[in-house]
This record gives structure tokens, sequence and C-alpha cells, in this order.
């Protein structure tokens, strides 16, 4: 990539959070450096390390002392990629920001299909792994998910989970992440109105270390899901939410009280029956949930002027 001259405008940032990937790393910077030296003349490497203990931050530091391009950033520990992004993004400098994982199995040589896209007038476009190179039990399970997400979210993507992705500086200014929330990048950013797109790209085999996929991410990314669709459907009329599922218990509990009051009325004792109670809790986690949806309410009114609007442009 060669050295940066002093003061040069920083046009592209490349941002790749890493776990132990010091066998790829080496490969990874080479392909970028070639990548990178075709399709723009200036740019740099950001690499956040997650807390490896495998000897990636020396690799690092080695990539550092010969190309200043490279900017190296080391977790204390293991927090997750989220957060590993969301320290990236705060150190890129570029008008354009690429993220990819660091275990090859994005291929740099795509970049330049992204950028195209993102020219297009796009403000994220999101890789789409067609053919993917991972087990069975995985490509069903990312399926499933992925079509799941679509439909929740109303963002008609493939693969909402693929690292390669092109940004436009203005998106992850607004992208506030934590948890495990990346994996909905897109989704939060078309919340926020900007435009998004999906661009095939090639996915290839893992050559170094190992997968940190693991059943317990299902729970969680439905978890994670639920969390997405409060945030981007209800985070301004929580009520909506909150009131329709307090409306619904509300109706069968009063349903349940009213079938057993003609009974009652009938002479049968409904004293000692399961059903009275149930109906009663019905009823009162109804008025609850209308109460709490109404207090919701309240507190997005009164935090609404702090909060920015998505504008896109302003003409005068």
């Amino acid at each position: 990539m060669g050295e940066a001259c002093a003061g040069n405008v920083v046009s592209l940032s490349v941002v790749i959070p890493l776990l132990n990937e010091a066998d790829s790393l080496p490969e990874l910077y080479a392909a970028l450096d070639a990548a990178l030296g075709l399709h723009t003349g200036t740019g740099e490497l950001i690499f956040v390390d997650d807390g490896s203990t495998d000897g990636s931050f020396d690799v690092l530091k080695g990539l550092r002392a010969k190309d200043e391009r490279v900017k190296v950033i080391q977790l204390r520990s293991n927090q997750g990629k989220a957060t590993a992004l969301s320290v990236g993004f705060r150190e890129a400098q570029g008008e354009v920001i690429i993220t990819l994982d660091a275990d090859l199995q994005d291929d740099p040589r795509e970049i330049p299909k992204l950028l195209a896209k993102l020219e297009q007038g796009y403000d994220l476009v999101s890789g789409w792994k067609v053919q993917r190179r991972d087990p069975v039990t995985r490509r069903l399970l990312s399926t499933i998910f992925n079509r799941v997400t679509a439909c929740m979210t109303g963002l008609p993507l493939h693969d909402f989970n693929c690292g390669f992705k092109a940004y436009r500086r203005t998106v992850v200014e607004e992208l506030r992440l934590h948890g495990e929330l990346h994996r909905f990048i897109p989704a939060l950013a078309n919340w926020r109105g900007f435009r998004v797109a999906e661009v095939e790209v090639e996915h290839r085999q893992r050559r170094y270390g190992r997968s940190r996929y693991g059943i317990e991410r299902i729970p969680r990314g439905l978890f994670d899901l639920l969390t997405v669709v409060m945030l981007t459907r209800y985070t301004a009329k929580p009520l909506h939410l909150f009131g329709l599922l307090g409306l619904l218990m509300g109706v069968a509990g009063f349903g349940i009280i009213a079938y057993l009051s003609v009974g009652w009325f009938l002479g049968q004792w409904i004293g000692g029956r399961p059903l009275l109670l149930i109906g009663a809790v019905l009823v009162i986690a109804g008025i609850q949930l209308v109460s709490f949806g109404l207090v919701a309410e309240m507190i997005v009114y009164s935090s609404s002027t702090q909060t920015a609007p998505p504008i896109r442009t302003i003409l005068k």
C-alpha cells in the first residue's frame, strides 16, 4: 500500500474485527494491499483485536511497523464483534468504510463490486454469500434466520449476517451497536432511512483456525431479533405494542369472567375453579401492560426533543 502522505484525506477505511486469527493475518494483509492499491489512492486498514490469545497482536504490530496505513486497536478482553466494530468505526477516517472478517472467507477482490454498488446512490451495501462454504447445518440455520429476519424487519435481504459490507460515513455515525446487533446492521440502517442494497460476493473455505459458531447462537439470535423489531417498529410508539398485548389479555380475561358469571347466576359454584384465577390474572396483566405502554409513551414524548430525526437533505 505504500506510505501515506502527511495531510492526505483518507477516502477509504477498512475495518477488520478479529479474534485469534494470527495465521490468516499476513495473507489477508497482502490481499487487501493488492485490492486497495488498485482501486484507491489513499486508504487505511484498521484491525481491531478483540482480546486474542494466539499472538494476533504481535502479527499486527509487525504489519504496522512496515505500513503506516495500518492501525491496530487491541481490546483488553473479548467484548464481542459489535463492540469491536463500534471501536473501529469510531477510529475510521474514511468517507467510505468497508468491513470484512479476518478469516479469509471474504475475498478483498470483491471490494470494487461493493464500491460500485455504493456509487449507484446507496448508503449501505451488504454482501450476499450465495455459495456458502459452511457445513450444511449452519447453512440451514442461516437460511431460516435470514428469512425470519427479512419477514419481521420488512427488509428483503438474503444475508443479514454477512460481515462484508460497504458504508457511507453518515451510516456508521448513526449506528449504535451493542450485544450482538451487528447481525442486524442493514435493518437498523434501513430504519434510520438509509438506502440499503445487496450484492453477491464470493465466500471461500476457512483455511485457518475454527469457526466460533455454536448452537447457543440460536436463542441469542432470537432475542436480538426481538430487540431489533422493538427498536425499529415501536421505539416511537410503544403503546401500539403493549396496548395491543394488554387489550388481547384483557378481552380474554373479561370473556372468562363473563362466562363464569353466567354460570354463577345459574347456581354453579365457581370459587374453587382454576379458570377464575386465570381470568383475573389476564385482566390484571392486561391493565398493567396498557399502563406500561402509556408510561413508555410519556417517556418517549419527553425525550423526543433530544433525538435527532433522520434528515437526509435540507434545501433552502
